[in-house]
């Protein structure tokens, strides 16, 4: 079988699993779980076969016209380079765990089959955009996930949380489309063709006439996908669906599509200093800002969103000093702890019955009951502060160290403003990274009160999914830098010793101020009795992940409740906390900016349709009923009446003849 055929299989076979999953579901649902594991399982053996075959040589291009257009073709066409296959091996790894750990974590919920069905739906339109060798193609994948994000993050579409969260996921993800897909035909009308391969092309010869209009319009889309300042607000929201949908996204498929995006189309890009700039700016923007208000959180998942963001600003980073394989390598290794990050924490609010940090941190024995989530957790969270040997460690040095190449003016990829931007911000979340990370192990596993309600063992599926995903969390980066360069241009990934030591330093002092902190506060509180934690009812992960969305208020908006007396966040961010815990007041800002002259408009279309133009429909209505009442009451079916009316008309013309004879 040639490697195309392989590849065309690896979206091709999750799609299929979808569709039968939707259709058997009801008649037999004893197929659903193998309906949706297999598939996926088979794409990602598929997708590890292909990568094995390229093998980091020439990329491998095929295509085919769908139909003929007229003027630009729409080619379904592959472009496979090393990027493509092991991204599609990342795609497949995860969407693989999360489908097996779905099989335990929603084993009771009545929509698992069309759960499991729109999660395969998500991982074919993920697979479509990292093969496509054609923007069009990539731009139904692109769509694809969107609308499956709807329906996966409204999967608990009883609750009012969720039921917002999956309209803001679309609507503010769309804001972003609409300029990127003008940006899309802007640059396809520039080169002449949509197909991937020969828009670079055209770059290359300078065949672009508006580099920086298509580059920030492009932009605009990767902001809403990618969760990027300003259009990021819709990420941390998302975490009203279920855990396994927030790893999915987070690590393999949604957010990384813009990053994956501009890294196939980074010359593009380049074409223009102004757009590398700006994108310089909103990766440092996103990277600090994420960091403070991840510091802040109270739900253990929206501290893991806003750390997705702002590790997503470290991949935009590497890209806005013109390096796609620092980007890519992060992406890689991210994918990775991200995922066990989310799962190990669906682990946690089944076992502790509460998603938030602040409830965690006044249960005890809560690392002795999930050891296995105690473990892999560590080792995800130290991936997560770059902390060597860990996998975050070299791929966040790869950027670090990307972004000092530029400072120093050896590449004319970017320009400098841009290298320093990326360089401070990265160092500073850093810090910011370490510390919140530090925050959430010591407030999930090191609580000092009450006994953790007892929900039972997690299913094997659970615990197997992350342990698996622990190896390359500790391993891929230390192996990665080495073999990584020969499927990424060449380019080389070993950790620089100054960003390297600076980076670590960094890392380790964020982490030791936080548990200084946590120490400090620990020791103030023990004074003071601590409450008792209420238990939820016995139940499946996501029937008390359900009950905590719905139940825990300040995750998601309401963020009065009784503090953590030892939550270090409090006492490291001081007066900035409660403008980081809501975000600093960006959705406020948008309510005022967007929302509500939107609505007032829509009011003022509703009173002129109902107040003015209804009133004249009405009246053009009303005269003719007038006419008819008047003309029906003249028909009274008597006819001396109408031999009455006839002589009286026939009176009246005679005589106005004769006034006009007279008049003569």
């Amino acid at each position: 079988m040639t490697t195309t055929t392989l590849a065309v299989l690896v979206p091709l076979l999750p799609f299929l699993g979808a569709a039968a999953g939707l259709l058997l579901g009801r008649t037999a649902p004893g197929f659903v779980r193998p309906l949706a594991v297999l598939p996926t399982l088979t794409a990602l053996v598929l997708a590890a076969a292909v990568a094995v075959r390229q093998g980091g040589d020439a990329a491998v291009d095929a295509a085919t016209e769908l139909t003929p257009t007229g003027s630009i073709p729409i080619e379904l066409s592959l472009h496979i380079d090393g990027f493509a296959a092991l991204v599609a091996v990342l795609v497949g790894t995860v969407a693989t765990c999360v489908q097996i750990y779905s099989t335990g974590y929603l084993r009771e919920d009545p929509r698992y089959p069309s759960y499991a069905a729109l999660v395969s739906l998500f991982t074919s339109a993920m697979f479509l955009v990292v093969y496509s060798g054609d923007l069009i193609v990539l731009l139904v994948g692109w769509e694809v996930m969107g609308i499956c994000s709807y329906f996966l993050v409204g999967h608990y579409w009883e609750t009012p949380e969720a039921r917002a969260a999956s309209i803001k996921a679309f609507l503010v993800t769309k804001l972003g489309d609409v300029p990127f897909l003008i940006g899309l035909f802007a640059l396809a009308t520039d080169a002449g063709s949509f197909e991937i391969q020969k828009v670079l092309d055209a770059v290359a010869h300078g065949g672009l006439d508006h580099p920086t209009v298509v580059a920030l319009l492009l932009l605009a889309g990767v902001a809403g996908k990618s969760a990027q300042f300003p259009l990021h607000t819709w990420l941390p929201d998302a975490m009203a669906g279920p855990t396994p949908v927030s790893a999915l996204i987070h690590a393999a498929t949604m957010v990384a599509a813009g990053v994956y995006f501009i890294a196939r189309l980074l010359p593009v890009f380049e074409a223009s200093a102004a757009a590398m700039v700006v994108l310089a700016v909103m990766a440092a923007v996103t990277m600090v800002g994420s960091g403070l208000a991840a510091l802040a959180q109270d739900d253990i998942k929206r501290v893991l969103a806003y750390s997705t963001i702002g590790q997503l600003g470290y991949m935009t980073g590497a890209l806005a000093v013109g390096d796609r394989s620092a980007a890519v390598f992060h992406l890689l290794s991210h994918g990775a702890f991200k995922a066990l990050l989310f799962l190990a924490a669906g682990v946690i609010i089944h076992a502790a019955g509460t998603n938030s940090l602040a409830a965690m941190s006044r249960m005890s024995n809560l690392r002795d009951r999930i050891p296995d989530a105690y473990w892999t957790m560590t080792v995800a969270l130290l991936a997560l502060a770059a902390i060597p040997p860990f996998s975050g460690f070299f791929s966040k040095e790869s950027v670090l160290g990307a972004a000092e190449h530029v400072t120093t003016g050896h590449t004319e990829h970017a320009p400098g403003a841009a290298g320093w931007l990326v360089l401070v911000a990265g160092l500073v979340t850093a810090l910011l990274t370490a510390a919140y990370a530090t925050r959430l192990w010591l407030l999930a596993f090191h609580g000092r009160g009450a006994e953790a309600p007892d929900h039972g063992r997690q299913p094997l599926t659970m615990t197997v999914v992350l342990w698996v995903l622990a190896v390359p969390s500790l391993a891929l980066g230390a192996l990665a830098y080495r073999t990584l360069p020969d499927w990424f241009d060449g380019d080389d990934l070993t950790p620089a010793l100054t960003t390297s030591v600076i980076g670590t330093g960094v890392a380790v002092a964020g982490a030791l101020v936080a548990y200084a902190a946590w120490r400090h506060l620990a020791a103030l509180a023990a004074v003071a009795p601590m409450g008792a934690v209420a238990a939820h009812p016995e139940g499946d992960a996501a029937q008390v992940e359900a009950e905590a969305i719905a139940t825990h208020a300040p995750a998601y908006g309401d963020l009065s409740s009784a503090p953590d007396p030892a939550d270090p966040g409090r006492l490291l961010l001081g007066p900035l906390h409660r403008h980081a815990a809501v975000g600093f007041h960006l959705d406020a800002v948008y309510r005022a900016l967007f929302v509500r002259p939107v609505q007032g408009a829509a009011s003022l279309v509703r009173f002129l349709d109902r107040e003015v133009v209804d009133t004249y429909v009405r009246g053009a209505g009303t005269l003719p009923r007038w006419l008819g009442a008047a003309v029906r009451r003249a028909q009274t079916g008597n006819v001396q009446t109408y031999v009455s009316a006839l002589l009286a008309g026939t009176v009246v013309l005679a005589v106005a003849a004769l006034l006009v004879a007279s008049g003569a």
